[in-house]
């Protein structure tokens, strides 16, 4: 039989008649502002808008309960790391506000150029992650699940040459959504962390698998 769904972590509109969240025009101004701001802008080593992965990560927290502040941090989360660092989060906190530019810095891994080297900035970010708020830790489950998700999909399809996208190569990625995994799972697992981590063992499996060394 299979399991039953923890209720607490269905979709809202899997609990019974509810008013639906209302996503008003800073909603829309916060797309346009990251659409923008990402214009020309590409996923790794693909012709796949930029936006595309922003959008994924926004849908992720307001399924998973996210309002509206969220849902605009999730469309502008990478915008001071890929598009102008600290003075791009001052924008950010003067067109929407306090709350938003909070969770968007907290998702920052970096906000200097040059960026410091691969492996610094990810430990850095994962010592962060240890004293977030719950809202940043939200949007960051968030954009990691969409992230391994979309390395799932194009490993299926060119294998382990997907690997030289990234700075940190194949053993690097995986300790790193490992590591973050474990961060996630210290607090109260929900509905992100738990897909996250099948979504991580999955990668894991399939790529382990390939390996003949």
């Amino acid at each position: 039989m299979a399991a039953r769904a923890r209720k607490k972590d269905l979709p809202r509109r899997t609990q019974g008649p509810q008013k639906a969240l209302k996503l008003g025009r800073r909603f829309l101004r916060a797309f346009l502002f990251a659409a923008e701001k990402h214009a020309g802008q590409a996923r790794k080593a693909s012709t796949i808008p930029y936006i595309a992965h922003l959008m994924g990560v926004a849908s992720l927290v307001l399924e998973a309960g996210g309002d509206e502040d969220l849902a605009i941090a999730a469309l502008l989360h990478d915008v001071v790391e890929d598009c102008g660092g600290v003075p791009m989060l001052k924008e950010v906190r003067r067109r929407f506000g306090k709350r938003v530019a909070k969770v968007v810095d907290g998702c920052t891994d970096a906000d200097t150029y040059p960026k410091p080297p691969w492996r610094e900035r990810k430990e850095a970010y994962i010592h962060h992650l240890r004293t977030a708020d719950a809202d940043t830790r939200l949007v960051s489950a968030a954009d990691k699940l969409n992230n391994v998700r979309s390395v799932l999909a194009d490993y299926r399809e060119v294998g382990e040459s997907i690997w030289s996208r990234f700075n940190g190569g194949r053993e690097g990625t995986l300790w790193y959504y490992r590591v973050l995994l474990d961060e996630f799972l210290r607090r109260k697992p929900n509905r992100l962390t738990r897909e996250l981590d099948r979504s991580v063992r999955e990668l894991k499996g399939v790529t382990h698998g390939q390996r003949r060394d």
